[in-house]
């Protein structure tokens, strides 16, 4: 009896954590809205995509490269002396 109470203890935890986990990851992705591309500012690893010459997010090679972005909150890239606001492709 003991037996079988702790499988489904321990099952009905496991079911707990994935719907936890399930929920947590749907939260942490950011939308991007309001925000737009700023380009020339970024410091060594800090990208926050890929560029021609990567594709991923972190490896940006040296600080202030031309191709390199992030993500910062529309109007701030023009602030910033050195930066240049990446256009959508239309």
């Amino acid at each position: 009896m003991q037996t079988k109470l702790s499988k489904h203890l321990a099952m009905a935890s496991a079911i707990a954590l994935g719907i936890g986990l399930a929920a947590q990851a749907q939260a942490a992705k950011p939308t991007w809205e309001g925000h737009e591309k700023c380009a020339g500012i970024v410091k060594k690893g800090m990208n926050s995509c890929g560029t021609s010459k990567h594709n991923c997010a972190g490896q940006a090679a040296k600080d202030n490269d031309a191709e390199e972005w992030i993500y910062l909150p529309k109007g701030t890239c023009e602030k910033i002396t050195g930066s240049t606001l990446k256009k959508k492709a239309s």
